[in-house]
């Protein structure tokens, strides 16, 4: 805990430098808080303090009923008020006309940079969790139920002018048997190892009626035979998600669903239609994004400086998301309708409650949880658009909002214009707005992991382990280093040079490479570093450490070897020995090597 103390030290100094103020008072206070308080003051109270900053920059005044805690001087809290007087003023509190963009980025990194420490909660904290995620399958319940017939109506038509063709295609799809399954590379409900799942047979009643088994878990039909061992399981006999918690925050964690083998299987095949007919549909490809980030970030930079887009947030989006809403999605196609319910589990095994009967559609760790949010979202977006501009949904009024209106999980971009209806209408359908996280009165947008401020980028460079301590400690060396060039990046020189200090002492070979390279080392605008030429392929090399990892032994044969052979998606080759090793590795370790610096 002392290194983060130091860390924050030097970026405080570094920081007020930058800004021509001073921190020096403010690195006292965080000493006596850290001693008094442990690591949840950086963790937990110091991001805190940071959200606070956000929501003052969007609405344009420090609000005295944020900052909990702390005092204040004239129109500012005390700590870090020589930085929040380059943004706001220091006697009323108000925004100034021409805050220090500087100042902001500061403010932003010296309270958020140790909020997403991944770290374990208390058992205490981790209940909770689990609390929250069994109140909020009541709140689903509830909320579908008092949920006006003339919204659904509305929703059943916004839904049909925008899926309409989409979902006619993924019908198609799947009457010709093109959907293409597969297993991903997480963990399954039955615990079953990597290449275990390719001949574990088991199979769901519900799911044989829309993808038979017999041309879904066997190669072809000469294996008829290994069809006599699937196990096809009646409704009442299927097996729950296994619900557990992951490290999010130290806060909070973030609580996922291990799915079922079959389901994972079913649901992998079920995201691949929908991703090609998505890619094919030149509307909603804009409007929706499963596996780019940027657009959406763009489009946020956008906001901060026209004022015309707004980014929103949602809390607990994936876990408010009804099964009712779905089928109301998908009611007009009946083989999708089919697909979309055999391939969602119903029930869900979460700690302390047991095996409860789930209202909601799913949780994260459903290959099929981010597409049908996303599309969920888009119709009730655009409703509150249709509220908003007093205009029926059509395809004219889609076409106007491409490049103004995207969805990328439950970060949402809406015009500023038709922000107020469309919270409503989230709301009305049970949707929490967090609206700490969700900008558009001001000059501060965020969306998927990048901040902006008047079209400057405030993104922050954020600790994820403790610093390094021992070249053993795997992680740690991973983290640091990584931290370290996030903050080159951000032209933190000094503590850029603390940190290579740091490392230094524990790692001996610690060369300059590119950000493409294998190898642990400094990345440079000024490229990388030769120590030698190969002798054989006559390319520059460097030494330094690589980080290995050797799958777990999990030997495969047989008929669930060539279905892992069929079923391959992609140009990547397979990786070598994939038949007697696969998986996540159990551990990972450094190497020391001469490898390319590029």
């Amino acid at each position: 805990m002392k290194s983060l103390m130091l860390l924050w030290e030097k970026v405080a100094f570094e920081m007020a430098t930058r800004c021509n103020t001073s921190a020096t008072m403010d690195i006292k206070y965080v000493q006596g808080r850290l001693n008094h308080e442990g690591l949840s003051f950086l963790t937990i109270t110091l991001p805190r303090f940071g959200k606070d900053i956000q929501k003052c920059l969007d609405q344009g005044w420090v609000d005295r009923c944020l900052f909990q805690g702390l005092s204040w001087k004239g129109g500012l809290p005390k700590f870090l008020s020589g930085f929040l007087g380059l943004v706001f003023s220091r006697s009323t509190g108000v925004l100034l006309d021409d805050p220090d963009v500087e100042a902001v980025f500061a403010l932003r990194q010296l309270t958020l940079m140790f909020g997403k420490m991944q770290l374990p909660c208390s058992p205490e904290r981790e209940m909770r969790a689990f609390d929250t995620f069994v109140q909020c399958e009541k709140d689903v319940k509830t909320s579908w139920n008092s949920l006006d017939s003339s919204l659904k109506d509305e929703f059943r038509r916004v839904s049909g002018v925008l899926f309409g063709r989409m979902f006619l295609r993924l019908d198609h799809m799947i009457q010709a048997g093109e959907l293409l399954p597969k297993h991903g590379p997480g963990a399954v409900a039955e615990k079953y190892s990597s290449n275990e799942k390719y001949y574990r047979a088991a199979w769901t009643r519900r799911l044989e009626d829309i993808l038979p088994s017999g041309d879904n878990i066997v190669p072809n039909s000469r294996f008829w035979r290994e069809l006599g061992k699937v196990d096809i399981l009646e409704p009442e006999a299927e097996i729950p998600v296994r619900v557990v918690s992951v490290p999010k925050t130290l806060e909070t964690p973030r609580i996922i669903a291990i799915e079922p083998t079959a389901m994972q299987y079913a649901q992998q095949a079920l995201l691949y239609g929908y991703l090609e007919t998505l890619s094919k549909d030149v509307v909603l490809r804009e409007m929706i994004g499963i596996d780019d980030q940027q657009p959406n970030q763009l489009m946020a930079q956008e906001g901060s400086h026209c004022g015309n887009l707004a980014t929103l947030d949602l809390s607990e989006a994936s876990d408010r998301v009804s099964n009712q809403h779905v089928r109301l999605l998908v009611g007009n196609h009946q083989r999708l309708r089919t697909l979309v319910d055999a391939s969602r589990s119903r029930k869900a095994d979460i700690p302390r409650y047991g095996i409860r009967r789930l209202a909601k559609y799913a949780s994260m760790g459903s290959a099929t949880c981010f597409p049908m949010e996303a599309s969920v979202f888009l119709t009730l977006i655009f409703m509150g658009i249709s509220r908003a501009l007093n205009t029926p949904v059509d395809q004219s009024l889609l076409n106007a909002m491409i490049g103004r209106v995207r969805v990328y999980g439950d970060d949402i971009i809406v015009p500023v214009e038709c922000v107020g209806p469309v919270i409503s209408v989230l709301e009305a359908f049970g949707f929490v707005v967090n609206r700490n996280k969700s900008f558009w009165t001001g000059r501060f947008r965020e969306s998927c992991g990048k901040e902006y401020y008047d079209s400057c980028d405030v993104s922050v460079a954020k600790v994820r382990n403790f610093l390094i301590d021992d070249r053993k400690h795997v992680a740690e060396v991973i983290s640091t280093v990584s931290l370290r060039n996030q903050f080159y990046k951000l032209g933190l020189w000094q503590t850029t040079k603390w940190l290579d200090s740091l490392i230094a002492r524990k790692i001996k070979f610690f060369p300059t490479v590119s950000e493409s390279s294998p190898v642990l080392g400094r990345h440079s605008f000024l490229g990388y570093e030769t120590q030698k030429m190969s002798p054989t392929l006559h390319s520059p090399l460097v030494k330094g450490y690589v980080v290995k990892g050797r799958p777990p032994v999990d030997e495969l044969d047989g008929h669930g070897a060539l279905v892992k052979y069929l079923i391959k998606r992609g140009i990547d080759p397979i990786s070598e020995g994939h038949l007697e090793r696969a998986g996540r590795p159990q551990a990972v370790y450094t190497k020391l090597r001469w490898s390319s610096p590029f």
